[in-house]
């Protein structure tokens, strides 16, 4: 080989070595910042509601409560079922929930008819009946659907518990 062949080998490689290859930094800067990118835009666009439809600002919106009416019964107190020779009693104070004024007033007629089935209901009823949480449960459950059949067309939205007391 030729001292000029083998100095333009020697050029040539040095060449190489001494210039890096175009484009490798830019690339793989922008594979890193392509996707950084468009995660951050795509999650402040999901956060902002772009997503879905805007719907997060009127769901976001408090609905102002419905009207409701209360109608206080007059308290109860009953002697419980026993099976023991001491008496236990069990007083009970209710309001009933209704949706309207028109209900409220169509209730009142039946006041008799309600306090008749509360009465019968309770008297018997045990002490074990009413333990827990879920015998509270059942009893409301029960006392709406027998005033709902004391009241019948006319419906209640919820019976609340004012004072609950067995002794």
């Amino acid at each position: 080989m030729s001292d000029v062949t083998a100095d333009a080998i020697d050029d040539a490689e040095e060449g190489n070595e001494e210039t890096p290859p175009k484009g490798g930094k830019l690339k793989k800067i922008l594979m890193i910042a392509v996707p950084v990118v468009l995660l951050l835009g795509g999650g402040g666009a999901y956060m902002m509601g772009v997503f879905d439809g805007g719907s997060s600002m009127t769901a976001d919106t408090p609905q102002p409560p419905k009207r409701v009416y209360f109608l206080d019964l007059p308290d109860l107190t009953v002697n419980l079922s026993s099976v023991e020779q001491r008496a236990q009693f069990l007083k009970l104070s209710v309001s009933l929930e209704v949706a309207d004024k028109a209900t409220l007033q169509a209730i009142e007629p039946f006041m008799p008819r309600v306090l008749d089935a509360f009465q019968v209901y309770l008297r018997e009823l045990r002490t074990s009946d009413l333990e827990g949480s879920a015998g509270i449960f059942l009893l409301k459950e029960e006392l709406q659907r027998r005033i709902e059949l004391a009241i019948h067309p006319a419906k209640i939205n919820d019976i609340l518990f004012k004072e609950i007391l067995i002794q």
